[in-house]
């Protein structure tokens, strides 16, 4: 029995002695020491918030020509158009220290006037203007109106981008300026359409991208810039709701093309500015005036189509070559040249070529079920 006392003394001893000194793996860690405190410090006196005046084309429709269109086939009277001013928040941030910001084309988009203005983290306002930009990387260029140093994110040293690794997501969240977010780069090489665009080699983040984020930067604990804050997505093209699916563009593709801007930039002479970005839209809307929608199943069985082939023509533009051939919001392309066509996706790669002046001659028409009232022809449509 002394043994065993012995023994148990001996442990009581021991426990006491681990409370009464705490190890050093729970002493305090200072916050500002942090990796990811750090990495903000670094990259935030570059990342601007971005307000664009821009101009919002609206379609508009009679419920009752749409009520018409859906049961009688009635498609004659056409949508009207409404322009209105809209203010956009957006993200944004320089990439040298000459004022050159780099950001989302759809942030600029539309600009009226090229009113843009740019708040920097220390809460100083500039004008800006456009320099330039790809459509289809969604990037645009632009440059701080001031001829003064900035703090900017280098190009140089990018992230490495391995999956897994800790992101953060700074920027104009929903208004709020210097707003951070933070998750793991979950993706890459990913693609998605939006409004009939498709972007490619994007990559994938947990981390929460919300309206206003767009355009700013995505980094890594290092301060190294990941990304551009581009898209999220919050349902599937089904309509099935998703969490933790946000889009940036590769700092790669990034640096590329800002090394295509600044070459652009340096041709255009002192005091001059670019003209407006051009809206984003689609081939057939941009070059004939059509907008065009895939016809699925449950369309063409309530229009009394023939399934199976074709793009529903949803509006036509007034005054543009569509409309002066006389095409009308309800028929059906079949036939782009010599191919046919099923889907909206398939008529922008073909017209994917085509500039102004381009004839292209497109079959269109109204094929029923069972055969009935079926007439086809021929257009030919000059790009404009």
């Amino acid at each position: 029995m002394g043994r065993y006392r012995t023994l148990a003394l001996g442990l009581i001893g021991i426990c006491g002695t681990l409370l009464a000194k705490p190890t050093s793996s729970f002493a305090q860690v200072d916050p500002a020491s942090e990796p990811s405190v750090l990495a903000v410090a670094k990259a935030l006196p570059a990342v601007v918030n971005i307000n664009a005046e821009r101009i919002v084309r609206r379609t508009v429709r009679d419920p009752i020509d749409d009520f018409y269109a859906q049961f009688f086939g009635n498609y004659r009277s056409r949508p009207r158009e409404i322009r209105q001013k809209q203010q956009s928040l957006g993200s944004g941030f320089i990439v040298d220290p000459a004022g050159y910001i780099v950001t989302n084309q759809h942030v600029v988009e539309r600009a009226a006037d090229l009113k843009i203005q740019v708040t920097t983290n220390d809460d100083k306002t500039y004008n800006a203007h456009y320099i330039t930009g790809d459509e289809k990387k969604d990037l645009a260029f632009i440059k701080i109106d001031a001829k003064t140093d900035f703090p900017f994110i280098s190009l140089e040293n990018i992230s490495p981008n391995l999956l897994g690794q800790t992101v953060i997501v700074v920027g104009n969240a929903v208004g709020y300026g210097s707003s951070i977010s933070r998750g793991v780069l979950s993706g890459t090489k990913r693609e998605i359409t939006i409004d009939n665009v498709e972007y490619k080699d994007l990559l994938q983040t947990d981390a929460a991208i919300n309206p206003g984020n767009s355009g700013g930067p995505v980094i890594d604990l290092s301060g190294r810039l990941v990304g551009i804050s581009s898209a999220k997505m919050a349902f599937t093209p089904q309509g099935i709701p998703t969490q933790g699916l946000g889009f940036a563009i590769s700092a790669e593709v990034v640096r590329n093309s800002v090394a295509q801007f600044k070459k652009i930039a340096q041709k255009q002479p002192a005091g001059t500015q670019a003209p407006a970005p051009s809206p984003s839209t689609s081939n057939a809307e941009r070059l004939f005036g059509m907008q065009l929608q895939d016809l699925t199943e449950e369309l063409t069985d309530a229009l009394g189509y023939a399934s199976g082939s074709g793009v529903l023509i949803s509006a036509v533009e007034p005054d543009s070559p569509a409309d002066q051939a006389g095409i009308e919001r309800g028929l059906v392309i079949y036939r782009i040249g010599k191919y046919q066509v099923n889907s909206v996706k398939q008529v922008e790669g073909l017209l994917g070529r085509a500039n102004t002046g381009t004839s292209v001659d497109f079959a269109i028409g109204i094929m029923r079920t069972g055969g009935a009232g079926q007439r086809i022809e021929t257009v030919n449509l000059t790009a404009r």
